[in-house]
């Protein structure tokens, strides 16, 4: 019989020491969540500290390209800049995988540049867009690095309350309830002992009168 399911349990011994097993275990488990706990609160501080690194290189070369794609906007136009854009391919590949941290799938994005001509011409163009390809080029290994901390900040968030739940169903649920459990059946047991004792002293002491009124 579950002892989860608030029923009082069987008062035998083999129940105590199915039960005393089973407290074991859930001991043992608990100690495991709980390091699985301190190992991911500190994963989390570093990924933390990564994303907010990340974030601060990011922002100053972007804002400068976006000021840069501003200019270059102004000075040849949206249509020139838009069809050099469809013309330009692809520079940049972006190679997403996974990997374990705490048992834990975590997303990962590598950049991989491919070389390539310029697809338009210098006189067609303004010295801004060169500019604003660079700081392009400079920005998204930050902008990689920091979507790919802020994914795993969020799985291991979502990991760390999913343990800490089980954490506390042991402590205040499953934990107390065996040990409640043990201690009624061991109280029972005790009880059945002394009752055993009573009788069969009272017993004894009726085969001793038997055996008096015989002599």
């Amino acid at each position: 019989m579950s002892v989860a399911s608030g029923r009082r349990p069987l008062p035998t011994k083999i129940e105590l020491i199915r039960i005393k097993k089973s407290l074991q275990v859930a001991n043992s488990v608990h100690k495991i969540l709980e390091d699985k706990r301190d190992v991911l609160l500190r994963k989390l501080d570093e990924i933390i500290e990564e994303a907010t690194i990340s974030r601060d290189k990011m922002w100053e070369p972007l804002s400068t390209a976006y000021r840069f794609l501003f200019n270059t906007y102004f000075k040849v136009g949206s249509i020139t800049l838009e069809s050099i854009a469809l013309t330009t391919p692809s520079q940049v590949d972006v190679i997403a995988d996974v990997k374990p941290i705490v048992d834990i799938l975590v997303p990962t994005l590598k950049l991989s540049e491919k070389k390539s001509e310029l697809t338009y011409g210098f006189a067609d163009t303004s010295s801004s867009l060169d500019t604003t390809t660079h700081m392009m080029r400079l920005v998204l290994p930050h902008i990689c690095s920091a979507a790919e901390s802020e994914n795993t900040i969020f799985r291991l968030a979502k990991e760390l309350e999913k343990t800490q739940r089980l954490i506390n169903a042991l402590e205040y649920v499953i934990i107390p309830s065996y040990k409640d459990s043990i201690k009624f059946i061991a109280s029972t047991l005790e009880e059945r002992e002394r009752e055993d004792f009573v009788k069969l002293k009272h017993v004894k002491a009726t085969m001793e009168k038997r055996k008096e009124v015989t002599y």
